[in-house]
């Protein structure tokens, strides 16, 4: 509950940051020349409150006071004492809490150990809520015990060198008017593959031992318990509506944090350490398909969820509905799983979380609302049984597969160097060969019939799977140009090879991974430049370079006439620290950039207001765009782009 509360509360910080709920000022009393008491007032706007120092756990996070006390210089003395707060049962949070209603007082008592101490610093870690939204601040704060002057909480700024840093990030465009609109974002046909996607994941999921035999039990329960035929046909298709909405509910929360950052998801999906947990929660996954244990969520839930379900009406069957959710868990939630961790691996993860979100919970919907339409259709459907649990089996190999992309994605971003691309292709071609010797029998998994016959579509599956390997023994030689295109952008790109190669750009050509340097050699070859925003764990990005960008006419355009510039968005690599710099957006929200994929990004939303890759630029060394900028694309389209910047590069010169 702690973990969901802090992330809303960053939700809404940009919103609220014009009026802000809970403003401080701070202070301190003179009570010896080693002893002195320090005061922090809140002022809280009307219809807010800040919470206690003191609460219960689960609870909303208490305020806290983190003093900086470098060299041992003072020691707290006592606890801190607060004005009077409001005790009362909050229903949100279903416990007793205790708050702060518009104003807070808080005082604490310092004893100084190095007398010629005269700075206390520290940070006011809160949060506070109204009726509507909660809000959570860390706020610094800086006491200077040789003043009498009372000071406001100190606000972040930037200094002129972060100033000057952040104006060099500003390209000076001697024509925006190409930068209006993005030229053929695909997002329609996007949207649409995603939700078909997603409606497969939700098929998937109708054929495990989890969904499937509530199938006609559900159906049955409607057309029989309702008092006509009719109201058996609303309730089950409302059942179905009940489903949906559920799933679409779950995306939610990533459109407000997207809201507050377009980074954010970018920054999530790329991140070291949260790739490396999908990557164990994926064998975690694997294993509960391949029936060593069972994935639940705790029983309470659907305990609870079922007994509102009998309370009957609209509000019963959307807890039926739910219900639903809850048991299935077991076999929706991996599939649901890597439905979220490919959304956030993609251009506007949220909107294409709740399109795979919208896919998946129709998939789950149609066939209730269908057979109760048609219920002497259930006499068609097959028999639950052994073939459930070989669909559950086959996942779990999925699982496995796709634990690996999200390993390869921390190598990738860390630059670990352990999953080069052959390592990665041998292990997806020992998947595939375990899971062809399960198919053909020769072992089997706890949940397994002994001595079930193999049938003949078993066979088939089992001989497309040894085609499938045959297919990635392919791409174990040393030149993978065109090599695995049918895979592009899951294996690690052609250049993070265990051969020694030339490059480590695209298909060995040749590029800058800075964005002066680039522009510096582009003046000196009079060359016009590929801004290609890019980044290691992209996998349009590997598609667009394995499949458009090493066709023909299209590499020998990049190779002979482009000055390639590829920018790193999710590189985790630290800038030098005399390269580091707070960058101010103009929200007034101040980011520090640390490392070279911050200053990438920054870069990126700073002259081009996007955050997606991949994202390609055309432009002349002196800064004039030489048409609009495109995104994931097909051979032809990119190729006639490339020719239409290249003509009119060649006009201005």
């Amino acid at each position: 509950m702690r973990n969901l509360l802090l992330l809303f509360a960053i939700l809404f910080t940009t919103i609220l940051k014009a009026q802000e709920p809970v403003t401080w000022v701070t202070g301190f009393e003179k009570v010896s020349n080693t002893e002195y008491i320090l005061s922090f007032e809140a002022s809280i706007i009307e219809n807010w409150h800040l919470y206690a120092l003191d609460l219960p756990e689960d609870g909303p996070l208490p305020t806290e006071f983190v003093f900086k006390n470098e060299g041992a210089a003072y020691e707290l003395v006592g606890a801190i004492k607060t004005s009077e707060s409001i005790t009362e049962f909050d229903p949100i949070f279903e416990m007793e809490l205790s708050y702060f209603d518009k104003k807070a007082s808080f005082r604490q008592r310092i004893r100084l150990l190095k007398p010629e101490t005269s700075q206390i610093t520290g940070e006011i870690n809160y949060q506070a809520c109204d009726d509507k939204v909660c809000i959570f601040r860390e706020e610094s704060f800086d006491i200077n015990l040789s003043s009498d002057l009372v000071k406001p909480v100190a606000e972040k700024t930037i200094n002129a060198a972060s100033k000057l840093k952040s104006e060099k990030l500003k390209i000076n465009f001697k024509d925006k008017s190409l930068l209006d609109q993005n030229m053929n974002k695909g997002e329609g046909s996007g949207y649409f593959n995603l939700f078909l996607l997603g409606f497969l994941g939700g098929i998937i999921a109708l054929l495990t031992p989890c969904v499937f035999p509530m199938i006609p039990l559900t159906v049955s329960f409607f057309l029989k318990h309702s008092g006509s035929k009719k109201q058996g046909i609303i309730r089950a298709i409302l059942y179905g509506f009940f489903i949906l909405i559920i799933y679409l509910i779950l995306s939610l929360p990533f459109h407000f944090l997207d809201a507050v950052d377009p980074q954010i998801l970018n920054n999530i999906a790329t991140n070291i350490v949260l790739n490396v947990i999908f990557f164990l929660v994926f064998i975690f996954f694997a294993f509960s398909f391949f029936g060593y244990y069972e994935l639940t969520l705790p029983s309470g839930w659907g305990n609870r969820s079922d007994t509102a379900a009998s309370g009957g009406g609209v509000l019963g069957i959307f807890f039926m509905a739910l219900t639903l959710a809850i048991v299935s868990f077991s076999c929706t939630g991996p599939i649901l799983g890597s439905l979220l961790a490919s959304s956030l691996s993609s251009d506007a993860g949220a909107m294409q979380l709740t399109i795979g979100m919208g896919g998946f919970g129709s998939a789950l919907a149609l066939p209730f609302a269908l057979f109760a339409v048609f219920p002497n259709a259930l006499q068609s459907i097959p028999k639950s049984g052994g073939w459930m649990t070989k669909i559950k089996v086959i996942l779990g190999f999925l699982e496995l597969a796709l634990a690996l992309k999200f390993l390869s994605n921390a190598d990738l971003v860390g630059h670990w160097g352990l999953l080069k691309r052959e390592i990665f292709i041998g292990i997806w071609l020992i998947i595939s060969l375990l899971l062809f010797l399960y198919l053909m029998g020769w072992f089997r998994f706890p949940h397994d019939i002994k001595g079930e016959k193999i049938k003949p579509i078993q066979r088939i599956l089992a001989v497309l799977i040894l085609v499938f390997a045959v297919y990635l023994g392919t791409g174990l030689g040393k030149d993978q140009k065109g090599q695995l295109s049918l895979l592009s952008g899951f294996p690690p790109p052609v250049f993070y090879s265990i051969y020694e190669l030339d490059s480590d750009c695209p298909l060995a050509l040749n590029c800058f991974k800075d964005f002066e340097a680039g522009q510096l050699y582009a003046l000196k070859t009079n060359k016009p430049i590929l801004l290609d925003f890019t980044g290691w764990a992209c996998v349009n990005c590997r598609k667009m370079e394995e499949n458009v960008w090493s066709q023909g006419e299209v590499y020998r355009m990049l190779k002979d006439e482009f000055i390639i510039i590829s920018l790193y968005i999710d590189d985790r690599t630290a800038l030098p620290e005399t390269d580091q710099f707070d960058f101010q957006y103009p929200n007034g929200r101040i980011k520090t950039i640390n490392t070279i994929g911050e200053k990438w990004a920054t870069f990126q939303s700073l002259n081009f207001e996007t955050a997606s890759q991949p994202f390609y630029v055309l432009m002349s060394p002196d800064n004039v765009l030489l048409n609009q900028p495109i995104q994931y694309t097909d051979k032809l389209t990119y190729e006639n782009w490339l020719r239409q910047g290249l003509q009119k590069f060649k006009t201005l010169k």
